[in-house]
């Protein structure tokens, strides 16, 4: 493995009827903004429990100093900069590669099973490959990453965001272009309340890692699912 791997965490400031929109009108608006802070503090120790710097990419880009206070000042953070969600993500990854990191994966917040085993395998993929990629369920991906020499801003260029169809789009692209990509297992994200009864039958058992999504749904499941 490189030297010099990131990884991209893209999050949003934890603003009440701003964040899991789709979420908020199943369980409120209140639930989603809890839910979606459990997320994003299991996702970052997880993420920060590995040997892989992690970088908090914040958005909007002048949120940098209101996530800073939630999170800890002893973690890096950058602005998402861009117009739109794929501008942002290329911009992420242009810098990222800028300031000399080797390789980089960006992830999303709402995927809870995204374990520390799946990003060792995303950066490992980079020595063999130009690319790697995790589906998700709904037809987006949840994991994107690309060495600085093997990078294809294009891909991030006219994508029908938030479709079934970015995926695919995607891998196609990246085909065309001749680009070795590997597949992560496809994982649900966690846009509507069927995702998260899904992934709280799935995880609520003894067997799994407890973490605050878990531990919040189990206190407050029977109200979410019913609403």
């Amino acid at each position: 493995m490189h030297d010099k791997p990131v990884i991209l965490l893209f999050i949003k400031a934890p603003l009440r009827g701003s964040v899991k929109s789709r979420l908020a009108t199943a369980i409120g608006t209140d639930a989603a903004l809890e839910l979606y802070q459990c997320f994003v503090l299991d996702a970052v120790d997880a993420m920060g429990a590995l040997t892989i710097p992690l970088r908090i990419c914040c958005y909007p880009q002048d949120a940098v100093s209101t996530i800073r206070a939630w999170l800890g000042s002893e973690r890096a953070y950058m602005p998402q900069q861009g117009n739109g969600l794929g501008e942002r993500m290329e911009n992420a990854f242009e810098q990222i590669f800028q300031e000399g990191y080797e390789r980089a994966t960006l992830i999303g917040s709402d995927i809870p099973e995204l374990s520390t085993a799946l990003m060792y395998e995303a950066m490992a993929a980079l020595d063999s490959h130009d690319a790697v990629i995790g589906p998700a369920a709904d037809g987006g991906y949840y994991l994107i990453g690309f060495t600085a020499k093997t990078f294809v801003p294009s891909v991030f260029h006219d994508i029908a965001w938030s479709t079934n169809t970015v995926c695919r789009e995607t891998l196609s692209r990246l085909k065309q272009m001749g680009k070795r990509v590997h597949l992560l297992p496809e994982l649900r994200d966690i846009d509507t309340q069927a995702d998260l009864h899904v992934f709280f039958k799935q995880h609520r058992s003894e067997n799994s890692k407890p973490t605050r999504a878990l531990a919040y749904l189990a206190e407050h499941g029977e109200r979410l699912f019913q609403a």
